[in-house]
């Protein structure tokens, strides 16, 4: 829920950017990625097969969030640094829940 919230954050923020256009992917990420985000905290109440790959695709989606975030946070934009922390935060998070849950080949 704080990915999300950096996210929604970060969007809100890039939206009152002088330049809008060159940050066009980095609000639609933020928006995709908080919403994956709310529905994974939601759907991890109910462990089983779909929150496995619900987390496994918020971790993907949150790394490519970040990583987009971070070509802007190098020129200064302190949202998107903070965005990026919180996505490589829930990223390492979810794929820490992915990995515990594969169940063993025996």
């Amino acid at each position: 829920m704080k990915c999300a919230a950096a996210c929604n954050a970060c969007a809100a923020a890039c939206l009152h950017e002088r330049d809008v256009e060159p940050l066009r992917l980095c609000i639609s990420l933020d928006v995709q990625c908080a919403e994956v985000c709310v529905a994974t905290a939601r759907l991890l109440n109910y462990p089983g097969e779909f929150s496995t790959t619900m987390a496994k695709f918020c971790s993907n989606l949150c790394r490519v969030c970040a990583e987009e975030c971070e070509k802007h946070a190098a020129h200064g934009m302190q949202h998107c640094a903070e965005c990026a922390a919180a996505c490589r935060i829930c990223s390492d998070a979810c794929e820490a829940i992915t990995n515990a849950t594969v169940p063993s080949k025996n």
